[in-house]
């Protein structure tokens, strides 16, 4: 069971931002900037592009509410997209607030944020969904 398993069963807590029958979007703990989300299957599958053609296709529909709501809640040109898939052994995209493509550079330090920052970046992405 992978760490997002954990996360999406409620073993671990998470800073949830959505869910349905499929997916399920998470504050990133260790985020390249404020409001950096990660989205998830439900289904454990390391490489994304081995999931099964309706999550695949899902995935980003699922995802388009949410990175419009981080558009909302805070400056950036746009909610720019990762795949990367090193870290956890399960399919996932980054959503990250941009305003440079070096914002989605992955090898600079992430932020240290503190649960009640956290709860303030969830709350913010959330009145805006």
């Amino acid at each position: 069971m992978t760490i997002f398993s954990k996360i999406i069963a409620g073993e671990i807590p998470s800073y949830k931002i959505a869910e349905d029958d499929r997916y399920f979007a998470f504050l990133d703990i260790f985020p390249l900037v404020k409001g950096h989300t990660l989205v998830v299957p439900k289904i454990e599958t390391d490489n994304l592009f081995d999931l099964p053609a309706e999550y695949l296709e899902g995935i980003l529909k699922f995802a388009q509410p949410i990175a419009k709501s981080i558009e909302k809640s805070f400056p950036c040109n746009r909610c720019g997209i990762s795949v990367i898939g090193l870290e956890v052994p399960h399919a996932h995209i980054h959503l990250v607030p941009i305003n440079t493509s070096n914002d989605l550079n992955f090898t600079k330090a992430k932020l240290r944020l503190s649960p009640d920052e956290l709860k303030s970046v969830q709350e913010k992405i959330l009145r805006n969904l």
